[in-house]
């Protein structure tokens, strides 16, 4: 057995296509359109997963956008997709200064929490040892559910 993928309905393509790339540095692998059935599909890796996404199309997240308006609830008994990041003070930084809110903050220099678009809640992790707390992320408070 091995993990192929995570898929994700998104209500805004755009919107969260900027969210995955743009801000949480996710890179697009493929995507295809079904015009019979009315929905496109986006298939993004991690950029250290690169090779084996392009090999296999895993391990990706499936960003399925359904071209006919549905009303999405997320719940937390989705959970979340987590995401090793090479520094999660920065990565932390470039969220919030793209408008994200940082849910949980990396207090511990380890862990944080945001959400996508359409409430999909996301762990970033320090790969290797955490980091030394810093400010201002040592004293800032959770901020809605993560």
């Amino acid at each position: 057995m091995r993990y192929l993928h995570t898929m994700v309905r998104v209500r805004d393509l755009d919107a969260s296509l900027r969210f995955y790339c743009d801000l949480l540095g996710l890179e697009e692998v493929s995507r295809s359109e079904s015009p019979q059935g009315r929905f496109t599909l986006v298939f993004l890796c991690a950029p250290g997963d690169r090779d084996l996404a392009r090999e296999r199309r895993a391990p990706t997240v499936e960003l399925t956008y359904n071209w006919d308006p549905e009303d999405y609830q997320g719940g937390r008994n989705f959970g979340h997709l987590a995401y090793a990041v090479d520094d999660i003070y920065a990565a932390c930084q470039r969220l919030q200064a793209g408008g994200v809110t940082i849910s949980r903050p990396p207090r511990d220099g380890r862990m944080a929490f945001v959400r996508s678009p359409d409430g999909i809640s996301i762990e970033l992790l320090q790969a290797g040892p955490a980091l030394a707390t810093a400010e201002p992320w040592a004293s800032m408070p959770n901020v809605g559910a993560w």
